[in-house]
């Protein structure tokens, strides 16, 4: 399956990470001003050529020490749907990725399935998103609690998780622009869930608590050209409020950031109004990673260094890219989540 997977999708990797910058003719492309309707775009959007659901969770465990997971799905398209293909003439490709960081191992895997025949896919009501025997699901038809469960070489665990506020639309009014030149994507968060559940770490179960944070997109283009990759945030403050930003690297950077209060009103920042700025690297085989940031919003007197868990969150997978829990002081406290790709 490792071999057809590579092979399915070797045309799409000539622009940018992962082939997200490549031309998508036949696609459908995100639109300004489509609305983004709950539940149904929950769901798979196979008009569109790439889409993930994307769930990170920073965890504080009985055993006093602090943990992060990671479950992610992705579907790529391989060809436009010019009409309805059912069973193994479906053209969708499905790959997952889970993780388990401490502040000493980082545990991942991966695993990938064709579509159409019963393995992966995704449901919108009530959500269900699924791959072999891994799952992340709604438990009532608000999505008002949720259940995510994964299982890897060494890890395993199964979360419950409680929607304390309401889904926020990422970008204008969830479209997200990532590129001067337009490429875009739809783009929504659920950055207020509240989570209860356990690890199992090489035989070991720890009770864990905490906050995680799902994050929902889907597009054609989902990069320009240039850009071979994005430093992304998604920071839990401890005062309740939450905030995301990005950069996409390119001939010239493309920022965004959105601030989201505790009730979920969101601000989308100006990108004069907020700055990134690497502090140290993490040299991971041929890899230099920027790990420790100074993030500051202006307008919101927000000045804070980030530090990761383990510095060493490395997901060697078919597309490798770095991704673990951090946390932040000064200004203000907290946790999140940090991925780095294309480096």
């Amino acid at each position: 399956m490792a071999a057809l997977f590579a092979l399915l999708m070797e045309p799409a990797l000539a622009q940018g990470y992962g082939g997200l910058g490549a031309d998508a003719p036949g696609f459908d492309m995100p639109k300004p001003g489509a609305p983004i309707i709950f539940p149904k775009d929950h769901g798979a959007h196979p008009r569109f050529r790439t889409e993930w659901w994307y769930l990170t969770a920073n965890l504080h465990g009985a055993d006093a020490a602090t943990y992060g997971v990671q479950w992610t799905l992705f579907r790529f398209g391989l060809e436009p749907p010019r009409e309805l293909r059912q069973g193994w003439d479906d053209r969708n490709v499905w790959m997952a990725h889970a993780a388990v960081t401490s502040a000493t191992e980082h545990l991942f895997a991966e695993t990938r399935s064709r579509g159409g025949v019963g393995t992966a896919d995704v449901e919108a009501e009530p959500f269900k998103a699924y791959i072999d025997d891994w799952s992340f699901e709604a438990l009532d038809p608000g999505f008002d609690k949720a259940r995510v469960v994964a299982r890897g070489p060494g890890f395993s665990y199964s979360l419950d998780l409680t929607r304390a506020g309401p889904f926020v639309l990422q970008g204008a009014a969830g479209f997200s622009q990532k590129a001067d030149t337009g490429q875009a994507s739809h783009y929504y968060s659920q950055p207020f869930f509240r989570v209860d559940g356990a690890l199992s770490l090489h035989g070991r179960e720890v009770k864990v608590a905490g906050e995680a944070w799902m994050d929902r997109e889907w597009s054609s283009q989902t990069m320009a050209p240039d850009q071979k990759g994005w430093d992304w945030f998604s920071l839990h403050l401890a005062n309740g409020e939450a905030l995301m930003l990005f950069r996409f690297r390119g001939a010239r950077d493309y920022v965004s950031g959105n601030w989201i209060s505790a009730d979920g009103s969101t601000t989308l920042l100006g990108v004069d109004d907020f700055s990134l700025t690497p502090l140290s690297q993490t040299t991971i085989g041929a890899h230099s990673l920027p790990t420790r940031w100074r993030v500051q919003v202006k307008s919101r007197r927000f000045d804070v260094e980030t530090a990761p868990l383990n510095p060493r969150s490395w997901m060697g997978a078919n597309f490798s890219y770095w991704e673990g829990p951090i946390s932040f002081s000064g200004s203000q406290s907290g946790e999140g989540y940090l991925e780095l790709t294309g480096y």
